[in-house]
C-alpha cells in the first residue's frame, strides 16, 4: 500500500517535466522587413475638361439669309476655305450706291479744284478779294474731305459684302452647323455663332486644384529647380491624361498656365495643361482626369499588410535587437497602392513583422527573417 503514493509522485514529476519542455519550445521564425527611408512617387488626380488648342467660333457678322453651306460637317477644313454664303444682293446694292457717291464726290472735287486753281494767282494781284479766295479754298478742302468720306463708306460697304462669304480662319475640325439653308442669321435669337472650328493636334485641359494642393505642387516643382510653370525643367512633361474609359493618353503634358489667384468663392485655382494629340483621338468637350506626379522624398513607407488598425488606432509589431516582439503605435499618412506612408512611430533600421501578425504577440521571442517586399502597385512612371 505504501507503493501507491510513490507511484503518484513519480507520475506528477514526469508530467511537470513534459510541461516545462513544451513551454521552452524553440523560438519560431517570422518574416520581417527593415525600415528604410525612400523617395516615393505619388500621383494626384484632378477632373478637367478638354478644349482645342484653338477653338474659333464662326459668326455671322452681317444679317441675312443663309444661302449655302460649302463643307462636310465634322471633317477637316483648311484655312481660307469657304464655309458659308449669305445672301449678298443687299450688300452688292450698297456697294453700287457707295461707288456712285464716290464718283459724284470726285466730280465735285474736280470743279472745286479748278475754281481754287483759278483764284490762287488772282489773289496775289488783288484781282479778287481775300474773302472770296478763302471761300473757294474752303470749298475745295471740303470736297476733298467729302471724297475721302465717300471712299471710306465704299470700303465699309465692300467689307460688309465680304462678310457674306464666311471662310475658315484656321486649319482644323469643324462641327455641326447651328442653322439651315434659308434661315435668317446674324441676329438674336437666330444663330449668330454658326459653328466652331477647332485645332486639336494639341489640346488644352482646364482643371481646378485647392490652395493646399497648389502650394504642395508648387513647392515640389520649385524643388526641382523649375519655375511653377515648368517651362525649362527636364521634368516639365510630368502630367498624364486619364481618359473616360480609364486608359492613359499616349502623350504626356505640361502645365502652361496657372491663374492669377485663388477664387475666393470656391477656394480653388484654375490650372491649364497642354497635351500633344497628333492622332486627334481626344476631342473638345470631353472630360478627363489629369494625373500629376510628385515625389515624397525620404519618407518611411510600409506595406499595408504590416499595419494593424483597431478603432482608428494604427500599430505594428517590431522585433527588438534582442529578438523580442513589441507592439508600437504609429501615425500613418497618405496611402499609395499597397503602401502607406508612416509619419510617426518608426525609425530607419527597425524590423517590422510582415505576414505573421496572427502568430506573434508582445513579449514573444522570435527569429527574425529579413525579407524583401515587392509592391504590386506601379510606383514608377506609367
Amino acid at each position: 500500500m505504501k507503493l501507491l503514493p510513490v507511484l503518484l509522485l513519480i507520475v506528477a514529476v514526469m508530467t511537470s517535466c513534459n510541461g516545462n519542455k513544451q513551454k521552452q519550445a524553440p523560438p519560431q521564425k517570422v518574416p520581417v522587413i527593415k525600415v528604410e527611408k525612400m523617395n516615393l512617387p505619388m500621383y494626384s488626380l484632378f477632373v478637367g475638361q478638354v478644349y482645342g488648342f484653338k477653338d474659333i467660333p464662326i459668326r455671322a457678322r452681317v444679317e441675312g439669309y443663309l444661302e449655302g453651306i460649302h463643307f462636310k460637317e465634322g471633317l477637316a477644313v483648311k484655312k481660307g476655305q469657304l464655309l458659308y454664303t449669305i445672301d449678298s444682293q443687299p450688300f452688292e446694292a450698297e456697294v453700287a450706291a457707295r461707288q456712285s457717291d464716290v464718283a459724284e464726290a470726285k466730280t465735285m472735287l474736280v470743279k472745286a479744284e479748278a475754281e481754287y486753281n483759278r483764284y490762287k494767282p488772282l489773289v496775289k494781284t488783288n484781282a479778287v478779294s481775300k474773302s472770296d479766295y478763302d471761300a473757294v479754298k474752303a470749298q475745295y478742302e471740303a470736297t476733298q474731305a467729302a471724297v475721302e468720306a465717300s471712299e471710306a463708306n465704299l470700303r465699309l460697304a465692300k467689307i460688309k459684302l465680304s462678310y457674306t462669304r464666311i471662310k475658315s480662319p484656321i486649319n482644323g475640325i469643324i462641327g455641326k452647323t447651328q442653322a439651315k439653308v434659308g434661315e435668317f442669321v446674324g441676329r438674336d435669337p437666330n444663330p449668330v455663332i454658326l459653328n466652331t472650328v477647332s485645332r486639336i493636334d494639341k489640346i488644352h485641359v482646364e482643371f481646378f486644384i485647392s490652395e493646399n494642393q497648389y502650394l504642395k505642387l508648387a513647392r515640389f516643382m520649385i524643388s526641382q529647380d523649375s519655375t511653377v510653370q515648368g517651362s525649362s525643367s527636364e521634368n516639365e512633361n510630368n502630367l498624364q491624361l486619364v481618359l473616360s474609359d480609364g486608359s492613359l493618353h499616349k502623350y504626356k503634358g505640361r502645365v502652361d498656365f496657372i491663374d492669377r489667384g485663388v477664387d475666393p468663392n470656391t477656394g480653388a485655382m484654375l490650372i491649364q495643361a497642354s497635351f500633344p494629340n497628333p492622332n486627334l483621338l481626344v476631342r473638345p468637350g470631353q472630360y478627363a482626369k489629369v494625373k500629376i506626379k510628385h515625389v515624397e522624398k525620404k519618407v518611411i513607407a510600409l506595406p499595408q499588410r504590416c499595419i494593424k488598425e483597431i478603432q482608428g488606432e494604427y500599430s505594428v509589431y517590431v522585433v527588438t535587437p534582442d529578438s523580442i516582439v513589441e507592439n508600437k503605435q504609429i501615425v500613418i499618412g497618405t496611402g499609395i497602392g499597397d503602401m502607406w506612408i508612416v509619419k510617426e512611430g518608426l525609425q530607419p533600421g527597425e524590423m517590422v513583422v510582415i505576414d505573421a501578425l496572427q502568430k506573434v504577440g508582445s513579449g514573444m521571442k522570435v527569429i527574425p527573417q529579413i525579407t524583401e517586399f515587392k509592391s504590386k502597385s506601379n510606383l514608377q512612371d506609367e
